[in-house]
């Protein structure tokens, strides 16, 4: 048997992604007389709609209509979960870039080129455009959320040591590949199907039919890939498809929304920042003994996903480390910017970031070293609980943190470090180590299900669908290899089908690192439901035991009385379809073991958690800012991987774009709202310059998961990201070595050159 679990396969794409044959969907044949929109943007941030001046966009050439929202026969609403989210606004605009109305014309060039004469008038209000000023106004999406143990105030009081700290992280642009993207196709009797790049068919199908005032049977989602996601096509992929669904529906002809990179990056939201008030209180080993903190989160103008991103970073406040005592509370920003959404890690890189900063800031005031004090505050296997109430049972950290210094040879390169920076007034070199604990499942304890469908064929081959979608993270070839693995048949014999609304009913999206875990738990269960209907049938023809039958190799071997017979896969599933059983099964998963109480914020939200630790090396230019990563060691568990190669590229990939978040993917709003980092001249996403020149990878060896995972195997998608939180780390080691002086380095995130220099001098002039 070729390609089983376990195996290091290539993406079951990877030829068609390097030679141009995978098709996405502005590849597919578009049917004669389809449709091409564009999109209206509001220029304003806020602000009164006083007209909305339509009529040079219906007579531009090619122009069939021009839809707004009292083109919506039902409801104007997109959001994903609360309410009022118009996908065209009504009476008020609250973000430079909200949708006004769509125009449908022949061409795209015409539709863009009508949406441009629409004439706007709007009537500005007062707007809210940064945390400081909502907090100020205590204004909301949702309201504050509390996360506690012990007496935080009672323990800093008594602490010998306790320290402030203030310091912020700036969102990120999820900067996919293939842009937002949809593409309508009206059929018989109301029905709708729609191909979208999304992360989640089921969504896209609820919101398609809430704007048409239909039920959920008469849309069909569909996506066979995406060019990429990372959480940016989990909510706003839905409004996307919805408006390009609206517009089918009115004209009764094809409708494709494809939305420019400028456009896509104005109407969309992005990873939310972040801004950090607290106090930690510690005695003198430097062990932490309670930490009050306050983290607000930019939501932009509504709701969108903004309740599990700040819960999932107040939940991972502690990191790696035990708290005896704490306080965190998470307020969610309403400003009149994007609505941020989903992205790789969904709050929790966020929320890590608090206790690597008090930890540094503990260091330097006691004069110790920072590594040690991580060490020291680690959670101790099964003893340990989080403020959450979630015991720690398994327990890589030691491991992966002793792994990872000694495959960055940190003690050897921290000499050499210091010997170099005695030396070089100019450059400086940091060196950054950071541990990871990261919770695997979504805050919500419903979204933990998933179905899969699998046919056998008569010749053996085997269809697979289920409700994960394939961004190019390697999905389909997972879950196929679980298939293959159960069947003990060559992963060829496996064919993946696009994820479809009509085959796997009522989905999650594929997100919070559960792609794996979920589809491939429910196509286990179909696999094996199948194997034990051929299992059984094959005992009885032959008069064997069902113990007797053994499935290995592409065949199946009877152990009958007087005799033993052999037959291939595909033998024994003609011989069932003789026999009359069925050869196609579903199957359902749910994780287990899982509660949550969103009120006391307490129970066990996770299924496990996945470790992992970093060393990076950085240089700094003191007088300019410049700073490259020279080198990044990461060591991470993905449990026994059910492929090698998948994770391996998962884990540099993350990486590099949580080192993107923390060092140059800078988002700038102008005073008056508009976001003006708009494209690739203007927004930095990391390059391959930007790679750090020796990156080594490790996979945690002799590590499955305690947990009854699929084949024991863990999450791999966002905890690497978090890995990159030793770049900011290292950077700060870098600005230290600058003066000797004692006391804190504020480095607020990303790095820019211009933050890097700020902090320099602000070193220097302590001095």
């Amino acid at each position: 048997m070729k390609g089983g679990a376990h195996a290091a396969e290539r993406h079951d794409s990877a030829l068609r992604h390097v030679t141009g044959g995978a098709a996405y969907i502005d590849d597919l044949p578009e049917p004669p007389g389809t449709l091409h929109a564009a999109l209206i943007l509001s220029p304003i941030a806020h602000g009164r709609i006083a007209m909305l001046d339509l009529g040079a966009a219906r007579t531009a050439p090619g122009v069939v209509a021009v839809l707004g929202p009292h083109d919506i026969p039902g409801r104007n609403d997109v959001a994903a979960i609360g309410k009022d989210e118009p996908l065209f606004a009504e009476g008020r605009v609250y973000f430079a870039g909200q949708p006004l109305a769509m125009v449908l014309a022949d061409t795209l060039d015409r539709a863009r080129a009508a949406a441009a004469l629409a004439r706007i008038e709007i009537v500005a209000e007062p707007a809210i455009l940064s945390i400081d000023a909502a907090l100020a106004a205590e204004t909301w999406v949702q309201a504050p959320a509390r996360l506690a143990r012990g007496d935080a105030p009672a323990a800093l009081a008594r602490a010998p040591h306790r320290l402030t700290g203030e310091f912020r992280c700036g969102g990120q642009e999820h900067f996919y590949l293939e842009g937002q993207i949809a593409f309508a196709l009206p059929g018989e009797d109301g029905d709708m199907l729609v191909h979208s790049s999304t992360q989640h068919p089921t969504e896209v199908q609820h919101i398609c039919a809430r704007l048409l005032g239909c039920d959920f049977n008469r849309i069909t989602a569909t996506v066979r890939r995406l060019g990429g996601g990372f959480g940016g096509k989990e909510s706003n992929a839905s409004w996307v498809a919805g408006a390009a669904a609206l517009g089918a529906g009115h004209t009764g002809r094809p409708v494709k929304l494809r939305l420019p990179r400028e456009i896509d990056m104005v109407a969309t939201g992005k990873r939310h920042g972040f801004l950090y008030r607290y106090e930690v209180g510690f005695d003198d080993e430097g062990r932490v003994l309670a930490l009050d903190a306050m983290l607000a989160a930019d939501a932009g103008w509504s709701l969108d996903l903004t309740p599990g991103v700040v819960t999932r970073a107040l939940t991972h406040i502690d990191n790696a480390y035990f708290i005896p005592h704490l306080r965190a509370v998470g307020y969610a920003c309403r400003t009149n910017l994007q609505s941020n959404t989903a992205f790789r890690g969904f709050g929790g890189p966020q929320g890590v970031l608090v206790m690597e900063d008090a930890i540094d800031r503990m260091a330097a005031h006691l004069g110790r070293n920072a590594d040690a004090l991580r060490a020291l505050n680690f959670y101790a296997r099964g003893r340990d609980t989080t403020p959450y109430g979630q015991p720690v049972t398994e327990n890589h950290l030691p491991r992966v943190w002793a792994e990872a210094r000694q495959l960055g040879e940190v003690e050897r390169r921290r000499a050499e470090i210091a010997a170099f920076n005695a030396t070089s007034p100019i450059l400086k070199r940091g060196l950054g180590v950071f541990p990871l604990k990261f919770g695997i499942s979504f805050n919500s304890p419903h979204m933990n299900q998933a179905g899969a469908l699998v046919h056998v064929y008569t010749d053996g081959s085997i269809r697979l669908a289920h409700g994960g979608t394939e961004m190019g993270q390697g999905l389909f070839v997972k879950v196929a290899q679980v298939v293959a693995e159960v069947f003990q048949v060559d992963l060829d014999r496996i064919r993946p089908a696009a994820t479809s609304t009509a085959d796997v009913p009522n989905t999650s999206p594929t997100a919070a690192s559960t792609g794996s875990d979920l589809n491939g738990g429910a196509a286990f269960e179909a696999a094996r439901e199948l194997k034990r209907r051929m299992t059984a049938y094959a005992a009885e023809h032959f008069g064997a035991a069902e113990a007797d039958v053994v499935f290995a190799d592409n065949q199946v071997r009877i152990a009958a009385p007087g005799s033993n017979q052999v037959l291939s896969f595909g033998e024994l599933a003609q011989l069932c379809w003789l026999g009359r059983v069925s050869l196609s099964a579903t199957g359902y998963y749910r994780t287990p073991g899982i509660h949550w109480d969103p009120a006391t914020m307490q129970g066990r939200p996770f299924f496990y958690y996945s470790f992992g630790a970093s060393v990076a090396e950085v240089a700094i230019d003191t007088l300019t800012g410049e700073n490259r990563v020279l080198r990044a060691d990461l060591v991470q568990d993905c449990g026994r991987s059910l492929n090698p190669a998948i994770d391996l590229g998962q884990i540099e990939g993350a990486f590099v774009q949580g080192q993107g978040w923390l060092t140059c993917e800078e988002l700038w709003w102008d005073d008056r709202g508009r976001l003006r980092t708009v494209g690739p001249s203007t927004y930095k996403i990391p390059g391959s310059r930007d790679v750090p020149p020796v990156l080594n990878v490790r996979l945690l060896e002799n590590a499955p998961a305690e947990v009854a995972t699929v084949f024991r195997s863990k999450a791999v998608g966002e905890p690497p990201l978090m890995l990159a939180t030793a770049v900011w780390t290292a950077l700060r080691d870098a600005i230290a070595a600058c003066r000797q002086a004692p006391g804190p380095i504020r480095l607020d995130a990303p790095a820019t050159p211009e933050r890097v220099l700020a902090a320099v001098r602000a070193r220097q002039a302590k001095s």
